[in-house]
């Protein structure tokens, strides 16, 4: 394939080979890779972790390190050969003609610089707007990507928005400067599925309008199905395969391409089935589908393990010279559910709705404003801290981001005994032997306790952090976001070690999830958020099979199909309107709501 380019043609590249030193020997992790892209064409990159997509992407960039790193092969962008250009060069080109939003949103943003000023210091820089200008127009992005209340979010830090609008933020950035050729590494991983929708109409809306030529990254074939014009499928530095996109899904040539399809949980698969199954994964070696899709247990023991009444959790927000309260955000507002043991219940809805906060106050890492949380009995929202002490070991958290929550400098097996030793659970000797135990349970090498979290796969780094909770013996484990950054492969691996687990020690779980075909096959009941209330609560098979309240209708709606003939257009939410804001003046009283009951067990919110 030649570097030459056609009238329309926006990117060629040829012959990409990215390699690392190591042992004084340069081992290749991309290899011979060639593509081209055109003017408001998708081209979608697809493949398992470690297949090299994302380094690609980094090598297109200039991002790959010279130190250890070596790039060659052309990429050439409107002429100019990428790989060529020295980094003074290449800084005007990145964030101007050539944009990334990355895969991890909190890494990727200055924590210590306000959210607007970022956006605008792109503008500032690439088009020589002043501050005054750029901050306003910084404040169009945000709500174009639907930030509620983006006037006075355009003030605050990184770490005060939730994963899904950290990545919303990250698309704002990149689209502020509208590049020729946008490369979006796992874009829509941390989001739900209606602002999923909307941000893939929004790419497609700016390519329509500037003709801007879209590389997608992703492991989710539905999203695939819905955008990709062309498929790109890589596996272990390699192209297997490329096609259209509709020839690719209708007769894929390559077996690992027909794993891959395979591997994608199809929402309405489980309908009529009470009890989860387990998912099928890839063979690592040749990548062939290897199916295991039996059936769990059911549920036996019907007395609750956690039960939650009435739940409320709001944050203050003061202003003056006095800090006066002056708002509130009502981000959890009076939740009740309860979870026996062995079960395990899924909270779902859009980012911001107030899952996590809801999944961090039943663990009481926030402090509750009022409600009651019993935990086999006891009311953990009134037990001081040395009481809380003392049960934390049987309530334990899984994060959304396995690399946040491990300490970057200390090795994997310290992370996993240290919670033993604070909870004098085990002397040091013993404290490892479990740390390997936990680590083998996971499926992992005892010998990589004395690696550092860098030196793993995303996917490893998430079986680390199951491995520190299961260590302590837990009987409920909250698992927020636990693998929607993880590909299709690696999440099953991952939901089916968590299927073994529970009906080998009678884990109870709390899955906090925005997929809901994934919810549909790992969970027994699903309790639908929205606006920090629970709006419909049932069995998995009711409130997907039968789905009552209209946001539970939408979100179930907006699930990407994994299947270009049916491909539809990605509608809007709430049709340009603006979301709701959770913050309420100081003296304000939620409404009383009534429940309507729909069948046992099924209870759904009436629209008011």
């Amino acid at each position: 394939m030649s570097g030459a380019i056609g009238p329309h043609r926006v990117l060629s590249v040829a012959g990409l080979t990215t390699s690392f030193r190591s042992n004084r020997q340069w081992r290749p992790v991309v290899s011979d890779l060639s593509f081209h892209l055109d003017q408001r064409e998708t081209l979608a990159i697809v493949g398992e972790s470690g297949s090299g997509k994302s380094m690609t992407a980094l090598s297109l960039m200039g991002l790959v390190t010279a130190a250890n790193g070596r790039v060659e092969g052309e990429a050439v962008l409107n002429g100019r050969d990428l790989l060529k250009l020295f980094e003074p060069e290449m800084r005007k080109v990145r964030g101007n003609e050539l944009a990334m939003i990355f895969q991890e949103p909190m890494t990727s943003l200055n924590p210590v610089m306000r959210i607007g000023a970022q956006i605008a210091e792109s503008l500032h820089y690439h088009r020589g707007a002043d501050w005054g200008a750029a901050r306003i127009e910084a404040l169009r992005l945000l709500d174009l990507v639907r930030i509620p209340d983006s006037g006075r979010r355009l003030d605050d830090y990184p770490h005060q928005f939730s994963g899904g609008m950290r990545q919303r933020v990250m698309i704002a950035m990149a689209l502020a400067c509208r590049p020729k050729l946008l490369i979006a590494d796992e874009p829509t991983t941390a989001l739900d599925v209606t602002v999923q929708a909307e941000i893939l109409e929004l790419m497609k809306e700016l390519q329509r309008e500037q003709g801007m030529a879209l590389l997608f990254i992703t492991h989710d074939m539905g999203v695939v199905a819905e955008i990709a014009d062309r498929v790109l499928v890589m596996w272990r530095g390699n192209k297997v395969e490329e096609a259209p996109v509709r020839e690719l899904f209708a007769a894929p040539q390559a077996n690992y391409t027909r794993a891959l399809i395979g591997a994608v949980p199809r929402l309405g698969a489980m309908r009529g089935e009470a009890n989860p199954r387990r998912f099928t994964v890839i063979d690592p070696i040749d990548g062939r589908s290897v199916a295991t899709e039996a059936e769990t247990p059911p549920v036996t023991d019907t007395a609750p393990l956690l039960e939650v009444a009435q739940l409320t959790t709001r944050y203050p927000i003061t202003s003056g010279i006095l800090g006066q309260v002056s708002a509130r955000v009502h981000a959890v507002e009076n939740v009740s559910f309860s979870l026996r043991r062995g079960e395990t219940l899924a909270l779902v809805g859009e980012s911001g709705c107030g899952k996590s906060t809801a999944g961090r106050t039943i663990l009481r890492l926030i402090e509750p404003t009022s409600g009651v949380i019993r935990f086999d009995g006891q009311d953990i929202a009134r037990l001081d801290q040395h009481q809380l002490k003392a049960i934390r070991p049987k309530l334990q958290m899984i994060f959304q981001d396995p690399y946040a929550s491990l300490d970057p400098r200390q090795p994997v097996g310290r992370a996993i005994t240290e919670p033993m030793r604070v909870h004098g659970m085990a002397t040091a000797a013993d404290a490892m032997d479990r740390a390997a135990a936990a680590l083998v349970k996971v499926g992992l090498d005892p010998a990589m306790a004395q690696r550092l979290p860098h030196e793993f796969s995303g996917g490893q780094r998430q079986r680390i952090a199951i491995a520190r909770a299961l260590a302590l013996g837990p009987k409920l484990i909250v698992a927020d976001e636990a693998v929607s950054a993880l590909d299709v492969s690696v999440k099953a691996q991952i939901l089916n070690l968590m299927l073994d687990l529970q009906s080998e020690f009678g884990l109870s779980y709390l899955f906090i999830s925005h997929d809901m075909a994934v919810v549909e096959r790992f969970s027994h009941r699903v309790a639908v958020m929205y606006m920090g209330e629970i709006v419909e609560i049932g069995p998995r098979r009711a409130v997907i099979g039968n789905p009552q309240h209209p946001y539970t209708r939408r979100l179930l709606d907006a699930v990407p199909i994994a299947d270009p003939s049916v491909r539809r257009r990605m509608r809007s939410r709430l049709a340009g309107q603006e979301l709701p804001s959770p913050i309420r003046p100081p003296g304000y009283t939620p409404p009383e709501r009534i429940w309507r009951t729909v069948d046992e067990g099924h209870f759904v919110q009436d629209v008011a």
